[in-house]
C-alpha cells in the first residue's frame, strides 16, 4: 500500500467523518488489507476481507459521510486498524 493509499485510509477513520474522500482510491485502499472487490448489479461493489462481506453503492463522486462511517465500520469488524497497521 503506497503513502496515498495509506492516507486515504486514515481519512477513512479521521474524525469529525470526512466527506471529501476520493472514491477512486477506495478500490485500491480495500485491497491493500487483502480485500476482494468486485461489482453487483446496479451500481453496487461488494467487498470481502478476513471473512466479512459488505456490499454498498459503488461511488462516482466524493464518497459521503454516510457511505464512510459504513466503510469504516466494515473495515473495523475485518480487523482493520489504520494506525497500528498502516503506519503514515
Amino acid at each position: 500500500m503506497n503513502h496515498k493509499h495509506r492516507a486515504t485510509l486514515h481519512a477513512l477513520f479521521a474524525h469529525p467523518i470526512s466527506s471529501n474522500i476520493d472514491p477512486k482510491l477506495l478500490k485500491a485502499v480495500l485491497e491493500g488489507p487483502g480485500a476482494e472487490v468486485g461489482h453487483g448489479g446496479h451500481g453496487q461493489m461488494t467487498v470481502k476481507l478476513n471473512g466479512h462481506t459488505h456490499s454498498f453503492h459503488e461511488p462516482h463522486h466524493s464518497l459521503s459521510k454516510d457511505d464512510v462511517s459504513s466503510i469504516r465500520k466494515f473495515l473495523e469488524d475485518a480487523g482493520v486498524d489504520p494506525v497500528r497497521d498502516y503506519p503514515l
